[in-house]
């Protein structure tokens, strides 16, 4: 099964300026991005940057990675991602894996398993994954988006606060977890490209806006998100400075040059 791999590429960012073109070992992050899900995938996939600002583009095309240059007032990654399908010509049924631009670390096998759930789920239009929280923090935390699941492996419900809720157990608060180990969302996503076209078309969920969880709008809106449980935590993304030097240690570490 053939499929696309899009990572959207964005120039601003307000935490780390021109990001997707940070240094790594001494290849822009972008372009590591892509090597990286290039070089673990088991079946052919088309690999490509939809980027905001030719600079990108150029910086890609560098390396032999395949660009196509979006619109810089999309609203959300969702419709840079609808663009760049239009601008490759997807068909419908086009399975779309989006792939952020700040993960170097991202695993492979990931991707190819999110691509896989709208192979083996006909009636899912968007794929995506959690695994196991293993530490209280992380239950209760907002930043930790949770989601359960129904006996399909399908999303029922995504959610920043600690879902699904021991009864009994979180009487006197939250001080140890329960059986089955609630999950935490991982932030990758498949899409079936003819959804993807649509998404941005429907028109925002209440809940959507409570939660800001833009996926919520996809369930309220009666689609169905098929979810693969990961055995191992994905490797952390690229938000700040700090994030960029550890990040670069690690390539560095094992090797990585240009």
């Amino acid at each position: 099964m053939a499929f696309t791999v899009l990572i959207p590429a964005r120039l601003a960012s307000t935490r780390l300026p021109n990001k997707p073109l940070a240094d790594i070992a001494g290849i822009p992050m972008v372009v590591r991005v892509a090597q990286r899900v290039a070089q673990g995938l088991t079946q052919p996939a088309r690999i490509v940057v939809a980027a905001d600002d030719p600079s990108i583009a150029r910086a890609c095309e560098r390396f032999g990675i395949e660009a196509v240059l979006t619109r810089v007032d999309h609203a959300s990654g969702s419709d840079r991602l609808a663009e760049a399908c239009d601008l490759l010509g997807l068909h419908d049924e086009d399975i779309v894996v989006n792939v952020q631009g700040d993960e170097p670390l991202i695993d492979p096998a990931l991707v190819q398993a999110v691509a896989d759930l709208l192979v083996d789920q006909p009636l899912a239009s968007m794929g995506t994954a959690a695994h196991s929280i293993d530490n209280v923090e992380d239950f209760k935390n907002p930043n930790v988006v949770k989601v359960v699941l129904n006996a399909a492996g399908m999303a029922l419900y995504f959610s920043r606060a600690p879902i699904a809720w021991w009864r009994d157990g979180f009487a006197n608060g939250i001080a140890a977890l329960g059986e089955p180990a609630p999950l935490r969302h991982i932030g990758i996503y498949a899409y079936r490209a003819g959804f993807l076209r649509r998404f941005p078309t429907l028109s925002q969920a209440p809940i959507e806006i409570t939660e800001a969880l833009e996926q919520l709008r996809a369930l309220w809106h009666g689609y169905q998100i098929a979810v693969h449980t990961s055995a191992t935590a994905p490797g952390a993304g690229v938000d700040t400075p700090e994030d960029l030097e550890r990040v670069r240690k690690i390539f560095l570490e094992a090797g990585a040059g240009s």
